[in-house]
């Protein structure tokens, strides 16, 4: 299996969200952008595969040496090694690949947030960072754009946060806020017996609405110029909004189930974003 075989493997699997987003953009861009979603992934399984703090920070430092070394042009792993042709390709900081690292650190020590300005923190390091070197990968006229894909990266998690509230919780994470839960009266032990009630349901309304908010801003913040070349993000929005309303129309039944849509609906939204666009 080659480095790019495994990245697809990993995360552009037929039928997943992201196969289809990049189904119609360069061959170059699409290698990159899987290769930069699987390293994301792994850095990300790092975390699930224990509950050891101290193990869990040994393998974010092995891996920090694995995006030092990529830099360097010797990469080990089959993620970092598909990355290798890209950072010659396309503007990629391996500082921002840190701070990627640096979102998945935040979660050894932080099991809940406060507030959403803590959560938006979280999400700025583990979503928009990607949005934001996709962006590079994909091409733009108008700096601007950054801006588009910093708030699409957070809408992105948001979503991913909202999707995956039963998940999380089985992990021992609860990225839903700590005042938002007090305000919809929803106990952080209901979660974690995924007690579905109708507060929990209002709270996750409150969560749905407000990653739909953010997805309308990151929209309105694209410049004309940089639409078509920025398509595949749009893809994955579409997407994205979609499940969110398939997930409201479901009664947010989130926490015992992963909601998901077809493949034969992804692709119907892929074809009409790029068309569309």
């Amino acid at each position: 299996m080659t480095p790019d075989d495994y990245c697809r493997q990993r995360v552009a699997a037929t039928g997943s969200s992201l196969y289809y987003s990049v189904l119609f953009i360069e061959p170059e861009q699409r290698q990159a952008i899987t290769a930069l979603h699987a390293l994301r992934r792994e850095f990300e399984d790092t975390l699930n595969a224990t509950s050891d703090p101290h193990l869990a920070r040994t393998k974010l430092a092995w891996w920090r040496g694995e995006v030092a070394a990529l830099y360097a042009g010797q990469p080990s792993h089959p993620a970092t090694q598909a990355l290798a042709h890209a950072i010659l390709r396309f503007p990629l900081p391996r500082e921002q690949m840190l701070e990627l690292i640096d979102g998945m650190e935040m979660n050894i020590d932080t099991r809940s947030y406060p507030d959403f300005r803590a959560l938006r923190l979280y999400c700025y390091r583990a979503g928009s960072i990607v949005s934001l070197l996709s962006a590079e990968i994909l091409g733009y006229r108008d700096r601007h754009t950054l801006k588009y894909a910093h708030e699409l990266g957070l809408a992105f998690e948001l979503t991913r946060i909202i999707r995956d509230v039963g998940k999380d919780v089985r992990h021992g994470r609860i990225y839903l806020p700590q005042e938002e839960l007090a305000q919809f009266g929803v106990d952080p032990a209901e979660l974690r017996q995924a007690s579905h009630t109708d507060n929990f349901r209002r709270l996750m309304e409150f969560q749905i609405a407000r990653a739909e908010a953010t997805y309308a801003q990151a929209l309105a913040r694209l410049p004309g110029d940089d639409r078509k070349s920025q398509r595949a993000g749009l893809v994955l929005a579409a997407i994205d909004r979609a499940l969110l309303k398939e997930i409201a129309r479901d009664d947010c039944q989130v926490l015992h189930q992963r909601i998901d849509l077809t493949p034969l609906r992804k692709f119907w939204l892929t074809s009409k974003t790029w068309i569309g666009t």
